[in-house]
């Protein structure tokens, strides 16, 4: 495939080079990615179709809540229901409570326990990261929103003041997870790169694809810690993005989830069924707040 520079693409079509860049950042160019500080665009690349993306009702009503500061409502829910969740399957002992107390009053409260501060830190940070995909949901997936959803979860915590975590970067120690090896630090930024070139290659994605993407990202883990919470903030997004119905995964289906991630490849079903559940049960929330899907 040839690829042309920005400029290149607007001279050819008779464009302002603004509007292709802003094209660009805004994911509506097919299979162009960032390289360095500039972008690169397939030289076959269609022009993005006229008007405005349909945007779907839960993503409207989650942008209009968070704008408006409504509580009570989905936008309150999510924010609650998957921090805990997410935080919870990678070993936080916050509550659910507790992390309703910390989004509501911006406070700990009174509490007989200890708790790490990580915890506290993390999950104030969790409620930034999911603010960062609502506004952004529509925004092509690229490395730099990947790098900052990683560098505003871990911002302030006890990892971001050692030198060899590399907040907002890709790992520079080798890691396992669930004692299987992953990708060397040396080869992150390849496969990170060509794992994202292929997915943004699909004009339209479907549910399968973004657990494909979610299940590849998990395999590569390219960052020191904090890969399964990133991993999950951009299935949420890619979900909103597609106007599919997005999931919280559960304690109660943690270990499903961990078994369709090792399968896939092998057994897709046991992901796909996992998400599916976690996706009604999200939808009957949808319900009750009443809002399409």
């Amino acid at each position: 495939m040839e690829f042309i520079t920005v400029s290149q693409f607007a001279e050819l079509h008779g464009l302002p080079e603004r509007t292709v860049r802003n094209w660009c950042n805004a994911g509506k160019m097919y299979g162009a990615f960032m390289t360095g500080k500039t972008w690169v665009i397939p030289a076959d690349c269609p022009l993005p179709p006229k008007g405005k993306a349909k945007v779907s009702p839960l993503l409207k009503r989650l942008r209009e809540e968070k704008e408006g500061q409504i509580r009570g409502g989905i936008y309150h829910r999510t924010q609650i229901d998957l921090t805990y969740n997410s935080n919870h399957i990678e070993g936080s002992r916050l509550t659910h409570e507790q992390t309703r107390y910390i989004f509501e009053t911006n406070t700990i409260g009174v509490t007989d326990e200890s708790i790490n501060v990580d915890d506290i830190v993390e999950t104030t940070n969790h409620f930034r990261c999911i603010d960062l995909i609502i506004e952004r949901a529509g925004e092509r997936l690229s490395e730099g929103l990947i790098k900052e959803l990683h560098r505003t979860l871990k911002s302030g915590t006890s990892d971001s003041r050692k030198s060899w975590f590399n907040v907002g970067e890709y790992k520079k120690l080798p890691n396992e997870v669930g004692g299987q090896e992953t990708c060397p630090p040396e080869q992150v930024h390849s496969r990170i790169k060509a794992l994202l070139a292929g997915y943004n290659a699909r004009v339209s994605k479907s549910l399968e694809d973004i657990l494909d993407l979610h299940q590849k990202f998990e395999a590569i883990h390219p960052f020191q810690d904090g890969n399964g919470r990133v991993g999950r903030l951009i299935m949420f997004k890619e979900c909103l993005a597609n106007r599919i119905v997005p999931f919280i995964i559960t304690e109660d289906l943690k270990l499903f989830y961990y078994r369709g991630l090792r399968e896939w490849g092998h057994n897709n079903g046991y992901l796909t069924d996992t998400c599916l559940t976690a996706q009604d049960n999200y939808k009957a929330i949808l319900d009750y707040f009443k809002i399409r899907y």
